[in-house]
């Protein structure tokens, strides 16, 4: 099989979680397939996701495109009608009737992170479908002009991960680096209710957990916790931010996810924890595991392995991530072969696989192997006027920009 067609192979039967196996009410993605417990539990973060991903599965004619403008109306009408706390979504609610589904005991409310990715997801569609469904590209404007991104600052300075009603801001104010940079640019370019350019530039970048500058396995990690934390820092923001000559202040973007990635195959190829399997496959993330759900990272390594490790890594390490991609299509005689795409993960030294598929983790293997493909997402995205706008008031610059990013 060429690697054209493996990949089509796995962005196809990956793209079935967003479509055969989403909520039949919502059309919203399910937070997993595996637990029959969590069939009514749909995620707004992984909706974002999947949303993208319909995308890459029309421009590569795995889904037409009548159907999946059907389950765009769908997740809109859904969106429309359920709860928001300043504009913002939960990060779970009811397929069915929208109702809110408590993430922890102080996260009942709006979670700006999730919305965030749900928001980049909008934006690809609104930008995709440009003047040819006019009333729908209105309605999901409607969505994203509503979120209210500095109502979840308590101060300027400061963006905070949750509110709600009962408990107000919640305990996680975004700091350091992780996942949530494209949470700052959605929110700084916000054409109302915008967030402050200080809460990225004291919150965010002047956290004690921001800057890094060590060296592991001889790699310089500009940003971060040690040895690069999960590999999902690389992916999430990055499904619709282009990193490619993406800078600020002196980070390169596209080098600090990079780095991330080989430092964690350098990990993985090293093996200190001798765990089985190592080498051939490689990339640690949050992921299902024996024990449990866990952010495994090389400083969290439990033997748990990820196939959205490496393949959402496509863009970064190609020849190691297709390299990974034919492994586990025959590893274990198939057997990490799911109902929609590769299981959640593997556990070789414990004779594990998953029987789970997350949200989170489908989306990037769709989406990223496409950026890495054609750039699909990306371009869609940050043709957005709105992120051009968050980018420039952050002080980026990008090819995407023109001139480069203004001043904050």
């Amino acid at each position: 099989m060429t690697d054209a067609r493996l990949l089509d192979r796995i962005q196809s039967e990956t793209l079935q979680y967003f479509t055969r196996f989403a909520h039949p009410a919502s059309g919203m993605a399910r937070e997993r397939l595996g637990d029959p417990s969590f069939d009514h539990v749909v995620t707004t973060g992984g909706t974002g996701f999947g949303l993208m991903a319909l995308i890459v599965g029309v421009e590569r004619g795995f889904l037409a495109r009548e159907a999946a403008l059907a389950r765009i109306e769908r997740i809109t009408h859904h969106l429309e009608a359920s709860p928001r706390y300043r504009g913002a979504f939960p990060h779970w609610m009811d397929g069915a009737s929208g109702a809110t589904i408590a993430f922890s005991p102080h996260d009942d409310g709006g979670d700006i992170v999730e919305t965030a990715f749900l928001m980049m997801g909008v934006l690809t569609v609104r930008q995709w479908l440009g003047p040819t469904a006019p009333a729908l590209s209105a309605r999901l404007d409607a969505l994203w002009r509503a979120v209210e991104w500095a109502g979840f600052c308590p101060r300027a300075d400061v963006l905070h991960w949750h509110w709600s009603p009962t408990h107000g801001f919640g305990r996680v104010p975004l700091q350091g680096w992780h996942e949530a940079l494209v949470t700052f640019v959605l929110g700084a370019g916000a054409p109302e209710h915008p967030l402050d350019p200080a809460a990225y530039r004291i919150g965010w970048k002047e956290s004690p957990s921001f800057q890094n500058g060590q060296v592991y396995h001889r790699i310089r990690l500009p940003l971060g916790p040690q040895a690069g934390g999960p590999l999902f820092f690389a992916h999430y923001s990055f499904m619709g931010l282009d990193p490619r000559a993406l800078t600020e202040g002196g980070i390169d973007y596209f080098a600090q996810n990079r780095a991330q990635a080989r430092i964690n195959l350098a990990h993985c190829r090293a093996n200190p924890g001798g765990f089985a399997g190592y080498g051939p496959a490689w990339g640690l993330t949050a992921c299902d595991g024996p024990d449990g759900y866990n952010a495994f990272s090389p400083t969290n390594d439990h033997g748990v392995i990820a196939p959205t490790g490496a393949l959402a890594s496509l863009p970064y390490l190609p020849g190691p991530a297709m390299a990974a991609a034919r492994h586990y299509a025959t590893h274990r005689g198939g057997a990490l072969w799911g109902q929609c795409g590769f299981y959640d993960a593997f556990c070789d030294s414990r004779d594990w696989v998953a029987q789970s598929h997350i949200a989170i983790d489908q989306g990037p293997i769709v989406g990223m192997i496409e950026n890495a493909r054609s750039g699909l997402l990306w371009r869609l995205f940050m043709s957005a006027p709105e992120v051009r706008a968050g980018l420039t008031r952050l002080g980026f610059s990008s090819p995407w920009l023109g001139g480069g990013g203004g001043g904050v």
